[in-house]
């Protein structure tokens, strides 16, 4: 798998500069770049280490002086991180698996399957599941009864497809994903501890002891297209109505979406972020790292929440929230600067205390 400068300039949308018939079969570092590889000197300090490597072309920064790096050729965009999707995607050399129906795979007969679908050894696909076109179900997958997945469908090792969930197009799920188990749903017989406590903001009133009853999640999943849901994701099934998870939202590792929440367009959930049941979540909001969200509230449209922020409360659309609890985070740092003043405020209270408690003799 190799390609000119030209062919991968032109398929980028990006301009080629110098010998453009310089065929390259990989990227790479420029430190390690060898003379058959595309450097990846986006930026002045990544290209100061393109002489320890052997690089003949790069991918540089626009307005870069390419020639005067050594370079027999370059691909310039002004954007040259945004190209890296396109040029990533042309050098992919996928996962290594066979094409087709493999003889391992259990099909069930009323399960239909697109054109050119492939499905892996040990997959399950159940009754009544719809599979599109153009789709890789990878080995040791399971799509469940009337489950539904679009066209160009790709689930990698060991992904879970529930019951009757229904997917859109070009969805991706990173190995052991689970999409469609059941939600976190107990009741007690009479009031719990928990409610009071929630109620009273701490009270539980006299406790007793009680069993804890499952309610069933009669509800499924709708994702839409272009989604993608990291490796060890869960997202469980609603209730009654459908969890739903809007076009183009990315889900990374690690992530526990619950029961009946409602997540919009073009979202990114980082590792480890945790929804509880009932959160609905407009469109183009980040939740960064370890992010958590208590139940039943809204997070407006193009909300940002950095690493560790606990919502505990509905946020208006277009803040950006940090801490614990969240506040906005232009308060939380102010918030933060006195925090690590209070030493040495305690300090000059202890000093003024002494003098007034021990006045100078002379007063």
């Amino acid at each position: 798998m190799s390609y000119t400068i030209e062919q991968i300039a032109d398929a980028l949308g990006a301009t080629a500069l110098g010998d453009v018939s310089v065929t390259v079969a990989g990227v790479s570092e420029p430190a390690d770049a060898t003379a058959r590889d595309l450097a990846l000197a986006m930026k002045p300090e990544y290209a100061q280490t393109l002489s320890q490597g052997a690089a003949r072309a790069a991918l540089v920064w626009d307005g870069a002086d390419w020639q005067a790096l050594g370079l027999e050729a370059a691909i310039v965009a002004p954007r040259p991180r945004y190209v890296m999707s396109g040029l990533s995607t042309l050098f992919d050399p996928g996962q290594g698996w066979d094409d087709g129906i493999h003889p391992s795979a259990v099909i069930h007969d009323t399960a239909s399957l697109g054109d050119n679908v492939s499905v892996g050894p040990l997959a399950v696909i159940c009754a009544g599941a719809q599979i599109g076109a153009g789709s890789v179900i990878g080995p040791q997958s399971f799509v469940g009864t009337s489950a539904v997945l679009g066209e160009k469908a790709f689930l990698r090792e060991g992904a879970r497809i529930g019951a009757r969930v229904v997917i859109g197009d070009r969805f991706i799920a990173q190995p052991n994903a689970v999409v469609g188990s059941d939600g976190f749903s107990y009741v007690t017989p009479d009031v719990s501890g928990v409610e009071r406590a929630r109620q009273s903001l701490g009270d539980q009133g006299e406790i007793a002891a009680q069993s804890y009853v499952r309610i069933q999640s009669l509800g499924s999943v709708r994702i839409g297209d272009d989604v993608e849901v990291g490796a060890h994701a869960s997202l469980d099934r609603g209730t009654i109505r459908d969890t739903v998870i809007g076009d183009r939202t990315k889900i990374d590792n690690l992530v526990q979406v619950g029961h009946n929440c409602v997540i919009g367009t073009d979202c990114l959930l980082c590792g480890l972020v945790g929804l509880a049941g009932s959160v609905k979540v407009g469109n183009n909001v980040v939740l960064a790292g370890q992010v958590g969200v208590a139940d039943n509230i809204f997070i407006g449209d193009n909300v940002i929440a950095g690493g560790g922020t606990k919502l505990l409360s509905n946020v208006p659309a277009g803040r950006v929230m940090l801490g614990y609890p969240a506040m906005k985070m232009d308060t939380q740092m102010e918030v933060y600067k006195y925090l690590r003043r209070i030493k040495r405020l305690f300090a000059d209270v202890a000093d003024l205390k002494k003098a007034v408690s021990k006045p100078d003799q002379s007063d």
